[in-house]
This record gives structure tokens, C-alpha cells and sequence, in this order.
């Protein structure tokens, strides 16, 4: 998992790269934890669209980051999820509290 990302005019974007799994899960939840702290953004945006594979960790670390922008009055937008995780987000039903968009 490669995690990398831009602020920029108060947007904080992170581009994930490969697969979040539970061995990746708790370095990205902390990298993201810590970009969050850093830019302290109006808005976060996860792009997920070179993300090759995603478990039920990837809806633990998008929970907390949506739970982190709460904390700063901010919010989260996840974009360009590929096919197989966004199955894994749909099985879910987190959609109804995060605004997701697929490919």
C-alpha cells in the first residue's frame, strides 16, 4: 500500500496504491491520521482509484477519517472506486453515511 497526496486550497487529496488489507490497514489509518492532523483540511478526498484490492479494513480507515473531518468540521468525499471495492463498500451499506462514487 503506497499512499501518496497533495493539499491544496484547503482540500487534502490522497491517492491510494495497491491493495488495503488488514497488513496495511493500521500504517494507512496512521498516515492518513496524520495528514489530517498536519493540513488540518475543510475537506478530505481519498481517490482510491489505483487501489487493486480492499477488505472490510479499508471501511474501518475510511470510518475514521470520516470521524477525524467531523472532529475539525470537515468532510470526507471518497472517489474512483474501483469495481471490487466498491462491492466491498456496497456489502457494507456505508454509502448511506459517506458520499462514494465508483469509476
Amino acid at each position: 500500500m503506497k499512499i501518496t497526496g497533495y493539499c491544496k486550497q484547503g482540500v487534502l487529496t490522497l491517492n491510494f496504491n495497491g491493495e488495503l488489507d488488514h497488513h496495511s490497514a493500521r500504517a494507512a489509518m496512521k498516515a492518513l491520521g496524520e495528514r489530517i492532523d498536519a493540513f488540518m483540511p475543510r475537506e478530505c478526498v481519498l481517490n482510491f482509484k489505483e487501489l487493486t484490492f480492499m477488505d472490510s479494513s479499508g471501511i474501518a480507515l475510511i470510518l475514521r477519517a470520516d470521524k477525524r473531518m467531523k472532529e475539525i468540521d470537515g468532510r470526507l468525499l471518497v472517489v474512483n472506486v474501483p469495481a471490487q471495492p466498491m462491492r466491498v463498500l456496497d456489502a457494507s451499506g456505508i454509502d448511506r453515511l459517506i458520499n462514494i462514487s465508483g469509476k
